[in-house]
């Protein structure tokens, strides 16, 4: 009974489905056949006006006026309940067919409660988590008028040197996926025409994470098997999950530019995954394809159309070319028709035809936005990000007692707490690291504050990095005087708390860099303080895996924190005191040194690979460094110790389809309550192609207090074990597998089983 009463659900629900897809293109179809060409074409133009955030180099000029030409279809970047309703206005009783605009903005991690950069909030390997951090973005957006956000940004990048790393979540495609259909459904719920949930765009499609040489908006190239293996499931997450919109990428794919490429969008987006969204390109990326070499910007806005384009953000090619493409015969009326269709029914289902002003009111920004239980939410998602990479003699956590240096000029720097990408967030509102240490210390701890360094002293490097405001500041002092004023505070303490590493805006969009290690300056400072034989404590802020190999073998401890948001400082150091233990788990590898890049767990062997670590001649390795990263995917300490038992698995020779568990069991064997992110890895050794030497395929975050045990369990289907073959086909080969289930990519229990 229980699974026909299902049934009968499932068939209600398809019905009401069919009938409201049915409803929608009624009312898109009766509405198009009024419109003229120049509307409907009007409204597959993109603008950002003036006044508001840019985040890129080209504003739209005389925005009003189009709009009221029924030029607009959307615009983003601007904010606020009243701003946007005076340009609604404009559209919906001033134009003749009264169509509504679409407000978008890059969400990307919070909105006014930042949250920390979605590199961070990967590490947390918590799905609930990062959509709940998703929810509240929504709310606090919609909240200001905001209905359409870009994000997630979903690129897989095995590059630390791409300063576009901080905003996705790292290396492998299986937690990617994870995090991208969270991510979706934080944003959306499950119906992004609330009023408090809004439309989620997917990007960059795709391939972005690739740029070559790790240099933003290069070009990539890559084979079909390695996209569809690694770099496209992500995707694919966020449209199974519902995604709304996706936005083009800048880079070429097998040689065409995404915005251009039929193939990408058309036979794959739309025929082989069917997705029926709206889809839009990057900022002036149409235009951009001219520079690329495919034309000038009538032929590339032909090519964009032609290929399944359906909005044109900020260029405006396609506003003031189609036109005359369609009189030449280089696009089709019903190419432009596509597209208008797709921008109207993204209106329709946000709600926009039945309430224009759904998302815009008055009162709902002070009610909604920054909150103090936004602010509490922050707090707590924050320090769940933070990984500990190194707690020599158990130097964290820090006692609530004596005198503790903290220095370095992260410490006390409001402008560097929300990191990269925060373009709605208020900089005064973020907790520096010294106020949180303050607030979190109590009485009977002394903290004495030197800024000791400079970001970095190179002023071409500090113009660079501060085109947004100032982010790397340099000091009237000398450096000289900084560090000695921080030696001076060093000598005075117990411990020393040294925050180093990126200004916000060295990682993030245009922000790459070839040396990606912490700036000489603030070595250099580190160093001296080492030298005073003082326990040192290295807090790291950074977009970005980073070169820390010097630091890793002379600091007693590291805490990566990456850029945590508008509740950095308190969160900071909660993890400091031990209020909460930290738990993150790293997603992207860090190097030994740039030589190394790329540098990734889910490889593949050589023919001639490397037996053990040592050096041997005539096999795949370096003469001065090793092949395995500084910190691997998925490595994370904590303040307790866990164990793992022997794996167990219920049948060691499964057959066909059947499900198999795994299990080990857990045990926290410190002294500290603490979480432990219990992980996956499959090896298939022999295939028709050659595969990873492993690929992550689950994990669970499980919480133990000391001496508790607990049986952690995986279920292994053929499923987990298929991949792509030569023909693209997802396919899965009887034969040997080996499971590992461990605390990092390197790091675990082994079992072979044989499938049959």
């Amino acid at each position: 009974m229980k699974k026909l009463f299902f049934s009968v659900l499932i068939i209600a629900s398809i019905k009401t489905q069919a009938q409201q897809d049915m409803k929608m293109k009624s009312f898109v179809g009766g509405l198009m056949s009024r419109m003229t060409l120049e509307e409907k074409i009007g409204q597959l133009n993109l603008v950002v006006p003036g006044g508001g955030t840019v985040t890129g180099a080209v504003v739209s000029q005389d925005v009003d006026e189009k709009i009221r030409k029924g030029n607009v279809g959307g615009l983003f970047g601007v904010t606020g309940p009243e701003r946007l309703r005076k340009i609604q206005d404009i559209a919906v009783k001033n134009t003749r067919l009264h169509i509504p605009l679409i407000f978008g903005l890059d969400v990307i991690h919070g909105y006014r409660t930042v949250f920390p950069i979605p590199l961070g909030l990967s590490a947390s390997w918590d799905m609930a988590l990062i959509e709940n951090s998703a929810r509240i973005a929504a709310t606090e957006a919609t909240a200001d008028g905001i209905c359409w956000a870009y994000s997630p940004m979903v690129d897989i990048a095995r590059d630390p040197r791409w300063g576009r790393i901080a905003e996705g979540s790292g290396e492998d495609p299986y937690l990617g996926s994870r995090i991208a259909s969270a991510m979706v459904k934080g944003y959306q719920g499950s119906d992004y025409s609330k009023g408090n949930t809004l439309m989620a765009c997917v990007k960059h499609f795709a391939l972005y994470g690739a740029a070559e040489g790790g240099r933003d908006y290069n070009s990539v190239d890559m084979s079909r098997i390695k996209m569809y293996e690694y770099y496209l499931p992500p995707y694919k997450a966020a449209i199974d999950a519902g995604v709304g919109s996706i936005m083009t990428s800048f880079n070429d794919v097998d040689a065409v530019p995404a915005t251009g490429n039929k193939w990408l969008l058309t036979d794959l987006l739309r025929k082989q995954w069917g997705f029926r969204g709206l889809v839009v390109s990057d900022y002036t990326a149409v235009n951009e394809m001219s520079a690329h070499g495919l034309g000038d910007l009538q032929a590339v806005s032909a090519q964009a159309l032609r290929a399944g384009l359906d909005m044109d953000m900020v260029g405006e090619g396609f506003l003031t070319t189609l036109k005359k493409s369609l009189q030449e015969g280089k696009v089709t009326l019903q190419q432009i028709n596509d597209a208008c269709r797709r921008v109207l029914e993204t209106k329709y289902k946000l709600g926009l035809f039945e309430d224009p002003y759904r998302y815009i009111n008055e009162a709902r920004p002070a009610r909604d936005i920054l909150t103090p239980a936004t602010r509490a939410a922050a707090r707590d998602i924050a320090a769940r990000t933070f990984v500990l990479l190194k707690n020599n003699r158990q130097t964290l956590p820090l006692k609530k007692s004596g005198t503790i240096a903290l220095v370095g000029p992260l410490a006390n720097s409001k402008n560097n707490m929300l990191g990269t990408w925060a373009v709605s967030g208020n900089l005064n509102d973020a907790v520096t690291v010294l106020d949180g240490m303050k607030n979190v210390a109590g009485n009977d701890v002394k903290i004495i504050y030197a800024k000791g360094a400079n970001i970095t002293n190179d002023t071409a490097l500090a113009k660079n990095v501060n085109v947004f405001g100032p982010r790397a500041e340099i000091d009237a002092q000398t450096p000289e005087a900084m560090q000695q004023e921080a030696l001076n505070a060093a000598n005075q303490a117990d411990v020393v708390v040294a925050v180093l590493g990126e200004a916000s805006e060295m990682s993030g969009e245009s922000a790459s860099r070839s040396d990606i290690s912490i700036p000489e300056c603030q070595q250099q400072l580190l160093k001296a303080l080492v030298k005073t034989g003082k326990p040192v404590v290295l807090v790291v802020m950074n977009g970005r895996p980073l070169t820390l190999g010097w630091e890793a073998q002379h600091v007693n401890a590291m805490l990566d924190v990456w850029f945590p948001g508008v509740e950095a400082g308190n969160a900071i150091a909660d993890a400091l005191f031990g209020n909460y233990n930290p738990s993150g788990k790293i997603t992207a590898s860090f190097p030994h040194n740039v030589g190394q890049i790329p540098v990734f767990y889910n490889h593949k062997n050589t023919g001639r690979p490397l037996e053990g670590k040592a050096f041997q001649k005539f096999k795949s390795d370096y003469l001065d460094v090793p092949n395995e990263p500084l910190f691997p995917f998925g490595f994370g300490l904590s303040y307790t110790t866990f164990s793992y038992s022997n794996i167990k698995v219920s049948n060691a020779q499964p057959a066909g389809n059947e499900t198999i568990t795994a299990s080990v069991t857990l045990t926290n064997t410190g002294s500290y309550a603490g979480e432990e992110v219990v992980q996956l890895y499959i090896t298939d050794p022999v295939a028709s192609v050659t595969r990873s030497v492993k690929d992550l395929k689950g994990f669970q975050k499980i919480k133990l207090q000391p001496g508790e045990s607990k049986e952690i369990s995986f279920r292994i289907s053929p499923e987990q074990l298929k991949f792509f073959n030569s023909d693209l086909k997802y396919i899965w080969e009887p034969g040997e597998f080996i499971i590992q289930i461990g605390t990092n990519s390197e790091d675990g229990e082994k079992i072979t089983i044989n499938w049959k």
